[in-house]
């Protein structure tokens, strides 16, 4: 009885321990179950790709070993796969972008144009201007009742001056009329317009045979009095300004124009008008000219607007917004979002293939509103990321595609083309052996994933990427983790691995 019970006793403990082992291996096998992180990490690992790290899409330069939720963002890691790198470009899981809400929109060709604006300041005009001035030396007697900064009309009384000259030359005048010898009057008639007697006043001495002792000064135009040099009992002199007058027919609109818009404006053009002391109101100037200097402050060009004033009502100084016309052009255009600006070149990310984005650079023109003109890159009907474009910048970057990408530009530039075909061959990337230093990450028979540090030859910084093998035996032998000295050429798009070796065996 006592050896059944033992017999029965360790059986359940068996049993127990067996139970429980179980349980430990059906929760450790859960918990390295792909399928218990998500879909998404099942489908990227059951397809048969070789994953080569986990990342967050948030933070894409933390990498990962297994799949998992991201400690950072509390979302599910994404695989980076082996292939990815050599298709050229960056590639995104659509179920990241679609969670994440990236907008793509459309290259296209548009008949755009649209009305610039700029503030401009009301000015006299300063091509009316009449300055009044003494013909003869004299003495003031009277002076009109005006003051600067008045508005007087044509004709209105400036001075009476009593010129001692013209005096005596009007009694000989009459002396020698007298006389009734017309070559000798003519030649009298003649001294007082050189004197710088007026025509009227000498047609009043002849019809009045009486001198005129005091010569009356009248404004010969309409407008503001500017200056006013004149007071009752001074002396003048030949040549003195007594007034200086600005007419107020026409006055100027010195409008600050972007030197980024300086195409908008060209003389002779019709422009508009408002002012906000006239709320309703719009005038029609036009451009008579852009001066030639640039306000280094402001980075402005003074556009000068002329604008009729019959009724006076313009002021100096006052504010007014122009609004020039620009005339409608087709140009292919993108959204201004799509565009990243770095300051030394501007780059917009292609849809090249579902899931994969390329980057492309591009020279950009004008811009209307939300949509920027677009000179060199793209063509019509290419699709490019609006929204979410920094996180494949980030990628990108990472991934080091961009780095790659101006090696290449460089060398294909129509400059460096055209400047020497012969030499070409030998200075070529294709040609030119680069030497580095890296840790395998992942290798195959056709090409090996390295880490390698800044690559001074060809300007890259450090960062991890796919190589293509030469030759298939040069991948035998090594490792994930081995530490390797490379020397490797480039071949069109890709990178070619020409030898490589343990860095212990290098040694």
């Amino acid at each position: 009885m006592n050896k059944t019970l033992k017999t029965s006793l360790v059986v359940a403990i068996l049993l127990l321990l067996g139970a429980g082992l179980g349980y430990a291996i059906a929760t450790w096998r859960g918990t390295q179950d792909p399928a218990a992180n998500g879909g998404a990490t099942l489908s990227a690992v059951g397809d048969g790709r070789k994953v080569l790290y986990w990342y967050d899409p948030m933070v894409p330069q933390h990498k990962f070993d297994k799949p998992g939720k991201s400690p950072f963002m509390e979302m599910q890691l994404v695989p980076k796969y082996a292939d990815e790198a050599s298709a050229g470009g960056v590639a995104v899981d659509p179920r990241v972008a679609q969670t994440l809400g990236w907008r793509t929109a459309t290259v296209e060709k548009q008949r755009i144009g649209s009305n610039t604006e700029a503030v401009a300041t009301v000015q006299l005009n300063d091509r009316d201007v009449a300055a009044v001035q003494a013909r003869s030396a004299g003495f003031v007697q009277q002076v009109g009742r005006i003051a600067p900064g008045d508005v007087i009309a044509q004709g209105a009384l400036i001075a009476e001056l009593l010129v001692p000259e013209w005096v005596a030359a009007q009694q000989e005048f009459l002396a020698v009329r007298a006389t009734g010898d017309a070559a000798l009057t003519n030649a009298a008639r003649q001294r007082l317009s050189l004197l710088g007697m007026p025509a009227a006043t000498i047609q009043q001495v002849e019809q009045s045979g009486r001198v005129q002792s005091a010569a009356t000064v009248h404004a010969p135009i309409a407008g503001l009095v500017q200056e006013l040099m004149v007071r009752p009992g001074m002396t003048v002199s030949q040549g003195m300004t007594l007034v200086r007058i600005n007419g107020l027919a026409t006055v100027w609109l010195e409008a600050a124009l972007p030197e980024t818009q300086a195409a908008a404006a060209k003389p002779g053009q019709p422009v508009e008008v408002r002012m906000s002391a006239f709320p309703g109101e719009a005038w029609q100037g036009k451009v008579t000219s852009i001066l030639a200097q640039t306000n280094t402050d402001t980075r402005t060009l003074k556009v000068r607007i002329e604008l009729p004033n019959p009724k006076g009502r313009l002021r100096a100084g006052m504010f007014a917004q122009v609004r020039f016309a620009v005339d409608e052009q087709e140009a292919l255009v993108v959204p201004s979002d799509a565009v990243i600006r770095t300051g030394q070149r501007a780059v917009v990310y292609v849809v090249s293939a579902p899931g994969r984005y390329q980057p492309v650079e591009v020279r950009v023109g004008r811009e209307f509103g939300d949509k920027l003109e677009v000179l060199q890159g793209l063509q019509p009907g290419q699709q490019v990321v609006v929204s979410g474009q920094f996180l494949i910048d980030s990628e990108a970057s990472m991934q080091g595609v961009l780095q790659r990408q101006a090696p290449a530009a460089s060398a294909a530039s129509p400059a460096s083309t055209a400047a020497s075909s012969q030499a070409a061959s030998a200075s070529s990337p294709a040609q030119t052996t680069h030497e580095g230093t890296g840790k395998v990450i992942a290798v195959s028979t056709q090409e090996v994933t390295l880490d390698h540090g800044p690559i001074a030859s060809i300007q890259w910084p450090a960062m991890q990427m796919p190589f293509k093998l030469a030759r298939p035996e040069l991948g035998r032998g090594l490792k994930a983790g081995d530490p390797v000295r490379f020397n490797f050429t480039q071949s069109g798009d890709a990178y070619v691995v020409q030898s490589i070796e343990r860095a212990g065996a290098a040694k």
